[in-house]
């Protein structure tokens, strides 16, 4: 997987997450049993390259609502973030296989895009008029399309890859959803000592795609994130829709993206480890524990950027030792020394580890 994503500003991947979030059409199926290893072994091993599909991202995640007037035209990263974390959207997602990609997300009166061609990318927001232009390294253009961040499929093999001795398999009842028979596969935590319940990815019984992943907070009934397919279609789509020109007065910015770029995040909880992934320049992060219950630590200055925003202060309450940004699933506080430490865990354990 490419990770040139990273490039992109704060709050254009949380648009890519919306982008290719869709909410599904549940229903029942009747597929020849299987175990929950042989749907882990389709998952894995699915070799699906090129396809189209209409989305819809639903999320309780039990943030506070912004302040009026955040998060809109010209707002700055972290509200825009928030925005699209903090109820539905809509959206569509194009790939063609040899690096060629486009996510787009539709709010009411609004459009965000993301075009991969090639080692073009670009980052476009109809709400204030402004691209940003992205020159991908020399290897980009060799390498697997990038499935945009989050995507059912990004999102599950994030879950996929964090499977081992603290989750539990399990299949569940047969599932339809965007008119494909699948299997529903669930992780389960062994351990109380998360925030999260269930994951459960609805796997295409004819092509092992996740076409659904639903995460359950524990003790909730409802949802906290969900993120599936409404309509896919295999085969890739027409090649002008990864075309993209900026409209007439946009502003342009344009950045070039280093050979080596940073690798993705270091953590994902249910894996524990670095996954392999180059550490960004700076402080670097350490996780602590293992599993569903591992803390990621940012040393003092490591999200100066964040942590400065006056935004964050409105979304956080004082606990013990800093201030706490509570969601269903994942918590993160920030310490009095300026410490960030983040995970799929309650307050208690990450105030455990501060003081440890």
């Amino acid at each position: 997987m490419s990770r040139w994503y990273r490039w992109l500003p704060a709050a254009a991947v949380p648009a890519v997450v919306a982008a290719a979030a869709l909410t599904s059409q549940a229903g029942a199926a009747d597929l020849p049993d299987k175990s929950p290893e042989d749907v882990l072994a389709m998952l894995a091993d699915h070799s699906v390259e090129a396809f189209s599909g209409s989305s819809t991202q639903t999320s309780d995640l039990g943030l506070p609502a912004l302040p009026s007037g955040a998060g809109g035209q010209g707002g700055d990263d972290l509200a825009q973030a928030v925005d699209l974390l903090t109820g539905d959207h809509t959206g569509r997602a194009y790939v063609g296989g040899e690096n060629t990609a486009r996510v787009q997300v539709m709010d009411s009166f609004s459009e965000r895009d993301l075009v991969v061609n090639g080692r073009d990318a670009w980052v476009y927001d109809s709400r204030d008029n402004s691209a940003l232009h992205l020159t991908l390294p020399k290897d980009a253009a060799r390498a697997d399309a990038p499935a945009p961040a989050q995507t059912p499929e990004e999102l599950a093999q994030k879950f996929v890859d964090a499977v081992g001795p603290t989750t539990k398999l399990s299949v569940a009842q047969d599932v339809t959803v965007a008119g494909r028979d699948a299997y529903e596969l669930v992780l389960t935590p062994r351990t109380d000592q998360t925030l999260v319940g269930s994951v459960a990815i609805a796997v295409d019984g004819d092509t092992g795609f996740p076409l659904r992943v639903t995460v359950d907070a524990r003790g909730r009934t409802d949802p906290a994130f969900e993120v599936a397919y409404t309509s896919f279609t295999l085969g890739r789509p027409d090649p002008a829709r990864f075309e993209f020109a900026p409209p007439a007065g946009a502003s342009v910015e344009q950045k070039t993206v280093p050979d080596q770029p940073a690798g993705g995040a270091p953590w994902m909880p249910g894996s524990g480890s670095a996954g392999g992934s180059t550490a960004p320049a700076g402080p670097a992060p350490t996780v602590v524990g293992k599993g569903w219950d591992a803390v990621v630590v940012l040393p003092p200055g490591a999200a100066a950027d964040v942590t400065a925003d006056p935004l964050l202060a409105q979304m956080t309450q004082a606990v013990d030792g800093g201030r706490l940004l509570s969601t269903a699933l994942v918590n993160a506080l920030i310490t009095d020394d300026g410490r960030v430490l983040v995970g799929a865990v309650p307050v208690e354990r990450l105030q455990s580890v501060a003081g440890s």
